[in-house]
């Protein structure tokens, strides 16, 4: 997947899952689904359907596993396993009678995977499809610079030929309904989601000036979108689709009621209306929530006003029925309130490489940045480099990496050794879910700064932000 949407979907997916519950769903027969591993990581594969595990597979000796699914759904189903950028994951389309196996590396996850058996050529079209998609957002990106009417003329052209090629696929091999509902799904919603994305990454104007630029006719596909589209559900990009499509909807009822001209996602009234929006169109509970609780998450996460906290979770929570991302919102709200600036670092315990247990204060000597990363995501290697990059640049400050995630000790050693990290530099939680809840740390990839007293400088920044060295300059300022 592309590193940042791979980033956001498994952060996602932590806490906000989608299932479809639809009578057109069928269980009338099994299928089977295997598959062999070349340079394993770990010894499964976890294989889900919506919400749901079905099961997690053991590799035999020959790296190989065979799965039967009784009375199958039709449908989309997930499976994820360890690779070499940590935990991958990937969609497949089973229907009953299949048999399917998948060959892959883990070296090159996506660019490897291949299928093989009854239900293959399916599934390897969608496969092809997702990365020819990859390579396509680099060139969207490109046109989204021109005027909207050339901008639009080259998105249709692409989407008529993705429309074209799935009509030759067909004619040589007849498929089912819920194969061509799906891919259509997938051609017109990566169209729909290019044309809702324009204004953001046009960058002749204000997002306001490009708004009022767009032709009439623009968003006319507006009325055929299906909020419950349940063959799409569990699709990364239809998900994608309805965030962007929401941003873009609720940001032109902002600038309605304001005299913004750009899009600011700390503003407090841009988000409510947005958690409005969903809550009056999304109609299936499930994904309603997903959206509801991404919303919140990503307000609270980029907003330093712990004044308005209280009301985007007050409306969050009016509008959800799940129990347990409200429990994980208001407990994000409930830490942040407890690390404004000033406050001391909460009582937390870390282990270090030589095993020795500690508390997070006592390692803090002099100005600190603290990092967090997990072998589940793509980023921690970027963050590494760039801590290490500033370290040289600011050598009065010292940077220090917590993985956030890992509760197994030998295996964080041996990923520190493996990636050569610094090992004095390096700790983990003695009790992650713990640490993460009173640290708030959502997403992963967030950094905390500290003065040479433990006390919190900024409980929520970014060492990739353009403004990340000028905190570091005021700390030394202090």
């Amino acid at each position: 997947m592309n590193a940042l949407n791979h980033i956001f979907a498994l952060f996602v997916a932590t806490i906000v899952l989608v299932s479809c519950q639809s009578d057109t769903t069928t269980a009338d027969g099994s299928a089977y689904f295997g598959g062999e591993v070349v340079n394993p990581k770990s010894k499964f594969v976890i294989l889900s359907k919506g919400e749901t595990i079905l099961d997690t597979l053991t590799l035999d000796e020959n790296n190989r596993f065979l799965y039967k699914i009784d009375r199958v759904e039709r449908g989309l189903y997930t499976f994820r396993l360890w690779a070499s950028e940590g935990l991958e994951y990937q969609m497949v389309l089973l229907e009953p009678q299949d048999s399917l196996l998948f060959r892959l590396n883990t070296l090159e996850f996506d660019e490897s995977l291949v299928y093989t058996g009854r239900g293959a050529k399916k599934n390897n079209y969608l496969i092809n499809l997702f990365l020819d998609g990859e390579k396509e957002d680099k060139t969207i990106l490109g046109y989204s610079q021109l005027p909207p009417k050339e901008f639009e003329r080259r998105l249709d052209s692409i989407r008529d030929y993705k429309l074209n090629q799935l009509k030759a696929f067909n004619d040589k091999n007849p498929s089912t309904a819920t194969f061509l509902n799906l891919v259509k799904g997938n051609i017109n919603y990566d169209y729909y989601l290019s044309k809702e994305v324009y204004p953001f990454v046009n960058y002749s104007k204000s997002e306001r000036a490009n708004f009022e630029s767009l032709p009439p006719d623009f968003y006319n596909y507006r009325k055929d979108i299906n909020y419950n589209y349940c063959e799409l559900m569990d699709y990364f990009p239809y998900y994608s689709f309805l965030k962007h499509h929401f941003e873009n909807i609720a940001l032109l009822e902002h600038f309605k009621k304001s005299d913004d001209t750009v899009f600011n996602i700390k503003s407090l009234n841009y988000n409510l209306i947005k958690l409005n929006l969903i809550d009056s169109l999304v109609v299936s509970d499930s994904l309603k929530n997903s959206l509801l609780a991404q919303t919140a998450i990503e307000f609270i996460s980029h907003s330093k006003n712990i004044n308005e906290y209280d009301q985007i979770l007050n409306s969050y929570t009016a509008k959800t029925n799940n129990k347990k991302n409200t429990r994980y919102v208001t407990n994000m709200v409930n830490a942040l309130k407890n690390l404004k600036p000033g406050s001391p670092l909460p009582a937390i315990s870390i282990i270090d490489y030589n095993n020795n247990e500690l508390a997070l204060n006592n390692v803090i000597n002099k100005p600190t940045v603290i990092y967090f990363w997990s072998s589940v995501y793509r980023s921690h290697n970027d963050s590494h480099r760039k801590a290490q990059e500033l370290k040289i640049k600011y050598p009065e400050i010292n940077f220090i990496a917590i993985n956030a995630s890992s509760k197994d000790y030998a295996n964080w050693k041996q990923l520190i050794s493996q990636y050569s990290y610094a090992k004095n530099d390096e700790f983990i939680f003695k009790n992650p879910e713990l640490a993460k809840q009173k640290l708030a740390i959502s997403p992963i990839n967030k950094v905390m700064i500290v003065d040479k007293n433990g006390k919190i400088v900024n409980a929520h920044t970014n060492m990739f932000s353009i403004l990340f060295e000028e905190e570091l300059l005021g700390l030394l300022n202090q």
